[in-house]
């Protein structure tokens, strides 16, 4: 497989932002009305929003590039980053997104890996996301990994509530 993982800085806030809305309409739209998609896709990726989530120090985000052409991010949290109180022994994968031409290309394990090192790094002794309910495809690719449920918390897209599963994958061998 021909794929890198690069670190994000500041300076690739637009193509963050680009990327971002992309991958995270491809996979939704079908499912969620236009209206509150305009409403998430604005609030979670407005360039201010970006920048404060790539200042945060216990905030990480990385590019995959797939034969020198941009694929797919990851982004991670540790500590107060985290969009659920989970503790310091854990970090977060709060979002792994990888454009519809490139999957089925193993970029996810890839990146998903590229988190369970990060948490190796930092001694953290769980992985954990959020998964909407309705994604069977990430579900199954999750459990895959050895992700089991361990929860669910409230997702609002828009004005509409949907429910993640807090999908759990412990690092103690």
């Amino acid at each position: 497989m021909n794929a890198k993982i690069i670190k994000c800085s500041r300076e690739d806030l637009h193509l963050l932002q680009e990327i971002s809305i992309e991958t995270f309409n491809d996979t939704f739209k079908e499912q969620n009305s236009p209206e509150n998609m305009q409403a998430y896709l604005e609030r979670a990726f407005n360039s201010k929003q970006l920048e404060k989530e790539l200042s945060n120090v216990s905030s990480e985000f990385f590019f995959v590039y797939f034969n020198e052409e941009l694929a797919g991010f990851l982004k991670v949290n540790i500590n107060d980053a985290q969009s659920e109180k989970m503790g310091d022994e854990s970090l977060e994968v709060e979002r792994i997104y990888i454009k519809n031409k490139f999957q089925k290309h193993g970029l996810g394990k890839y990146l998903l890996n590229k988190a369970m090192e990060i948490a190796l790094r930092h001694n953290k002794k769980k992985v954990w996301l959020g998964v909407w309910e309705k994604n069977k495809n990430a579900i199954a690719f999750y459990k895959k990994m050895g992700f089991v449920q361990t929860g669910a918390h409230s997702f609002y897209m828009g004005d509409e509530e949907q429910i993640d599963f807090i999908m759990t994958k412990s690092m103690i061998l």
